[in-house]
């Protein structure tokens, strides 16, 4: 059981070992300064349920792949979304290799989600959790079958009310403790303070233009600026503007009206098919664009083994490169990927 110290894994542990199931926890080191809290607090729910507790070093490959990619993605001018890629990696990757080794068939973790075989399809299923406010299907579309069949999710058909509840009427001291940050990493300022201490391109200033291509401001540095924004521009004009396209290449940042940040079409890179091998054809599916947005209808057309196009019924709002892409049949995660 993936233990971070938080009610969610410490309720899942105890869901697992009421079901009979032999069980033992593990906390990921991911960050060579990180709070000892949480490990602390692992351990406790561990001790209190009689299992025992390792702590697997990842703090190489946490920097390696996971901080350096999401630097990376910011200086090439995306805004990513680290937690698909971690989960990808390390909580379905590294964290179930660790476990193999120990001898384990299994791992689990306190994700909102579900996993169920079909045997229709002969394949692994990803779906969304009962608690639809915490719903996390979204950051694990990219999980490959090989690693849905070696996972479980506990707390798939449970609402966070009731998860603190088991938390709560088993004693563990965490049953309250506050829902992590998004970006674990980013614990101090923001994410551009963040890259200030890993980069030294940080901060090349550049262009504004308007959408026709006239100079109107400088920018402090493309990776300052995400798809949609509008306050901390630092530009007086006639009407509000809003940040509508970054050229990394150029070091140009395109801004405009509300309206220029609607778009219909756009395409997903490295895509991960889940409840099929491969779209043979355009499929209708609900697309989610962002963790906490709405799904929207859109059809979906495969076009390379890594590649899809989407096409929204009507425009949405700020497609931000960097960001998943993830198309929902009902509860089901069809496949996702990155917007590119």
């Amino acid at each position: 059981m993936a233990m971070s110290g938080g009610v969610d894994s410490s309720s899942a542990a105890w869901l697992l070992l009421s079901q009979g199931r032999q069980v033992s926890g593990a906390t990921m080191k991911l960050l060579a300064d990180g709070d000892d809290a949480d490990a602390a607090d692992a351990l406790s729910v561990c001790r209190k349920l009689g299992v025992t507790h390792y702590t697997f070093d990842f703090t190489d490959v946490f920097k390696r792949i996971i901080i350096n990619e999401f630097i990376n993605s910011y200086l090439s001018g995306e805004t990513p979304n680290p937690c698909v890629g971690c989960n990808r990696n390390l909580k379905f990757g590294k964290f179930i290799e660790c476990a193999g080794e120990l001898g384990f068939g299994h791992i689990a973790t306190g994700h909102y989600a579900r996993i169920e075989y079909d045997d229709v399809s002969g394949r692994y299923l990803l779906k969304k959790a009962k608690d639809l406010t915490k719903e996390q299907s979204y950051v694990l579309y990219s999980l490959t079958q090989s690693q849905l069949s070696k996972a479980l999710l506990p707390l798939g058909g449970y609402t966070k009310s009731e998860v603190r509840a088991i938390a709560a009427e088993n004693g563990f001291e965490n049953s309250q403790k506050p829902d992590s940050q998004d970006i674990c990493f980013v614990r101090e300022g923001d994410y551009r303070d963040f890259i200030a201490r890993y980069t030294d391109v940080f901060g090349r200033v550049g262009n504004f233009i308007d959408t026709c291509g006239n100079v109107i401001g400088r920018h402090k540095g493309i990776e300052n600026y995400t798809i949609g924004q509008r306050k901390g521009i630092g530009i007086a004009y006639s009407k509000p503007l809003y940040v509508c396209k970054k050229d990394f290449a150029s070091n140009i940042i395109t801004l405009g009206g509300e309206q220029e940040l609607n778009t219909k079409t756009f395409t997903v890179r490295d895509i991960n098919l889940i409840a099929v091998k491969r779209l043979g054809a355009p499929v209708r599916a609900m697309v989610r664009i962002r963790y906490n947005g709405a799904e929207s209808p859109a059809v979906v057309n495969q076009i390379s083994d890594s590649e899809a196009i989407i096409e929204f019924d009507k425009p949405q709002r700020a497609i931000t490169p960097g960001q998943a892409a993830v198309f929902y049949d009902g509860e089901i995660v069809i496949g996702g990927g990155t917007i590119c």
